[in-house]
């Protein structure tokens, strides 16, 4: 089987801000990504993951991952997180420093999970 999608290289600055670093279709084949900054008691809002699963991958910074509105997980620099479908979540910089992190988003499916 030939695919469309193609290599890509992706710069991560050291600025202050959050940006997406992948779309999801056409650019890939449904996985989605990001850079969130967030600064000293900022949180990024409750959401879901709906029929998605996530995994953040934790580059500075200190927080808190809350799950469900109601278990907290500590999270930070050299950790990753992982975050079932359908989970409500959010994150929250607990620290006096920014906290950085990358997403990874991507749709499930029955025959993924075979």
């Amino acid at each position: 089987m030939r695919y469309s999608a193609k290599p890509l290289i992706i710069n991560l600055t050291e600025k202050a801000e959050s940006r997406k670093l992948l779309e999801g279709k056409p650019q890939t084949f449904g996985m989605r990504s990001g850079k969130v900054y967030l600064s000293s008691g900022e949180s990024c809002g409750q959401h879901s993951t709906k029929a998605h699963e996530e995994i953040l991958i934790f580059l500075s910074g200190q927080g808190i991952l809350l799950i469900d509105e109601q278990n907290t997980y500590p999270v930070g620099k050299g950790k990753a997180a992982y975050i079932p479908p359908h989970t409500l979540h959010d994150v929250r910089n607990t620290s006096d420093e920014p906290l950085v992190y990358v997403y990874c988003v991507t749709p499930i499916s029955e025959e993924s999970s075979k």
